[in-house]
C-alpha cells in the first residue's frame, strides 16, 4: 500500500510527519565536524598562550566567541536564506562601511594593518565579516539572473572589488585574496565564460606582481609575501617566521611530543603561534598523524558544504554555498601552506581554530548559512 505525504497548507503548523520541516534536514555531519574543529583549536589556543597568561586569558576569550558563534550558527540556520538575502544590499552595504571606518581614525593598527576597531581588550577586524556580506551580495546577484553577459559581469566585479580596494588601503593582501578567489569561484559556477575568466586572472596576477612592486606595502610586509619563494632575498625576521614553523612541525615526527611537550611551543619559538601560525602546535604536540587528523576534519567539513550546494533548489543557495566553500577552502590551504613553507606569509587565520573573534564568528555564521540552504531546500 502506497502511502503519500501529507500537505501543509499555509498556516499549519509543522507535525512529526512532515517531511519538509527544516529541523529535518540539518546536516548533522557538518554540526559535529565544526565543533569538533573549534574545539581542537581551544586546545591549541591554550597550549600556545599558556606561557604568557597560563592561557586562561586569551583561551576564555576564544571560548566565549566560539558559544557566541555556535548561537549564531545555529539561530541564523532556522532563517530561511532567501529572506536574508532580500536584504543583501543593506548587508553588502554595512560591510562596507565598516571597511571605510576602520581606515579612519576610529580604525586601529596591529602589525602594519590598519583593519581593526578596537574595544577595550577586544578588537573587531571588519574584513572577516565583509568577505561574507560580499559573498552574499554577489550570490543574491547573480542567482537572479539567467545569463552572465558582459554588463552583469561588470557589476559583478564592481561587487567584489570595492572590498578588495579598501582591504588593499589597509593594507591586508591576505584578506584581498580572499575575496577575489570566493568571487572567481562564484563567476565559475554561475557560467561566466572561460576566456573572460582567463582575462581575469592574467589581470589579477599583474596586479599582485604590481602591488608588491609599488609602495603600498611595507618592505616587512613584502618579505613576509615573498619568504616562502625567496628565503635567502628577505630579511632575517621575515625568514625567521618560515624556519621556525618548519622546524616546529618537522619535529613533531609522526605521533608528536604530546599536549603541552613541544619545545618550540613551551619556549615560544614560533611568532604569532596562536593567530597565523597556529597549525605548527598540532604538527609539534600531536605529531604528523594529529595534523592529518585535523586536515581530514577541513576536509570532511569543505566536502559537506560542497554536497549542499549541488542539492541546493536554486541558484542563489548554490552560489552562496559555493562562495562560502571557496573562502573556507582558501583560508585551509593558505594558512596551512605559509606553515609548511610553501605559501606567503599574509596573516590569514586557519577557520575556527586560530585565535581572533571575528573571524570565529564569520565562519560559524558562514556554516550557518550553508545549513540555511540545506535546511529550507523544502520550503
Amino acid at each position: 500500500m502506497m502511502h503519500s505525504t501529507p500537505v501543509r497548507s499555509p498556516g499549519q503548523r509543522f507535525t512529526a510527519r512532515d517531511l519538509s520541516a527544516p529541523w529535518r534536514h540539518v546536516d548533522i555531519i557538518l554540526v559535529v565536524v565544526s565543533l569538533v574543529i573549534a574545539s581542537i583549536g581551544l586546545v591549541m589556543v591554550f597550549s600556545a598562550t599558556r606561557r604568557f597568561d597560563n592561557g586562561t586569558g586569551v583561551v576564555a576569550r576564544q571560548a566565549l566567541f566560539v558559544g557566541l558563534g555556535v548561537v549564531a550558527m545555529a539561530l541564523i540556520s532556522q532563517v530561511d536564506y532567501r529572506r536574508i538575502a532580500d536584504w543583501w544590499p543593506v548587508i553588502y552595504g554595512a560591510g562596507l562601511a565598516l571597511l571605510i571606518g576602520v581606515l579612519t581614525p576610529l580604525g586601529s593598527t596591529v602589525n602594519g594593518t590598519r583593519g581593526w576597531y578596537q574595544f577595550g581588550p577586544v578588537a573587531l577586524q571588519p574584513a572577516e565579516l565583509a568577505k561574507l556580506a560580499t559573498i552574499i551580495a554577489v550570490a543574491c546577484f547573480l542567482g537572479q539572473v539567467d545569463h552572465v553577459d558582459l554588463s552583469r559581469l561588470a557589476m559583478a566585479l564592481g561587487l567584489m572589488g570595492a572590498p578588495v580596494v579598501l582591504t588593499l588601503l589597509q593594507p591586508d593582501l591576505g584578506s584581498a585574496l580572499v575575496f577575489i578567489v570566493a568571487g572567481l569561484g562564484m563567476l565559475v559556477v554561475a557560467g561566466v565564460r572561460m576566456r573572460h575568466l582567463a582575462v581575469l586572472l592574467l589581470l589579477g596576477v599583474v596586479a599582485v606582481f604590481g602591488i608588491l612592486s609599488s609602495d603600498t606595502l611595507d618592505e616587512y610586509q613584502k618579505d613576509r609575501l615573498t619568504a616562502a619563494f625567496n628565503p635567502e632575498g628577505v630579511s632575517e625576521a621575515a625568514g625567521y617566521n618560515v624556519k621556525q614553523a618548519q622546524t616546529a612541525i618537522s619535529s613533531g615526527g609522526l605521533t608528536g611530543y604530546g599536549f603541552g611537550n613541544g619545545p618550540s611551543t613551551r619556549l615560544g619559538y614560533v611568532p604569532a603561534q596562536q593567530t597565523d601560525f597556529i597549525f605548527t602546535v598540532a604538527g609539534e604536540e600531536f605529531g604528523f598523524l594529529g595534523a592529518g587528523t585535523l586536515v581530514l576534519l577541513f576536509g570532511v567539513m569543505i566536502w559537506r558544504i560542497w554536497r549542499i550546494a549541488q542539492l541546493s533548489s536554486d541558484s542563489m543557495g548554490m552560489l552562496l554555498c559555493v562562495g562560502i566553500m571557496c573562502m573556507l577552502l582558501f583560508h585551509i590551504f593558505e594558512n596551512i601552506g605559509m606553515n609548511l613553507g610553501i605559501m606567503p606569509i599574509t596573516g590569514i587565520p586557519l577557520p575556527l581554530v586560530s585565535q581572533g573573534g571575528s573571524a570565529v564568528l564569520a565562519s560559524f555564521i558562514a556554516l550557518g548559512l550553508v545549513q540555511s540552504v540545506h535546511m529550507h531546500r523544502f520550503t
